[in-house]
């Protein structure tokens, strides 16, 4: 996580306590977390949002195709050239 260890993490935390107090910490973790959820589902949105068009448009769909037709191209003379 971020290259952080337990003893980063427990400064950090004692940090923060010492800043927000001991009320104000678990609303920002919540708010936190609601954030990171959101963050999320809004990228998995975009990435079902990019398969939908790449799926309704027959330019992108063909070079899909071809593409894959190319690797199996190369897949095949590999196993040839053995």
């Amino acid at each position: 996580m971020f290259g952080l260890g337990t003893p980063e993490l427990i400064i950090i935390l004692l940090i923060a306590f010492l800043i927000f107090g001991s009320k104000k910490l678990p609303e920002i973790g919540a708010g936190l977390g609601k954030a990171l959820g959101s963050f999320k589902k809004g990228l998995g949105e975009v990435e079902e949002a990019q398969t939908d068009l790449k799926k309704s448009l027959p330019v992108v769909k063909e070079i899909t195709e071809v593409k894959e037709t190319l690797a199996k191209a190369k897949d095949i003379t590999g196993i040839l050239g053995k």
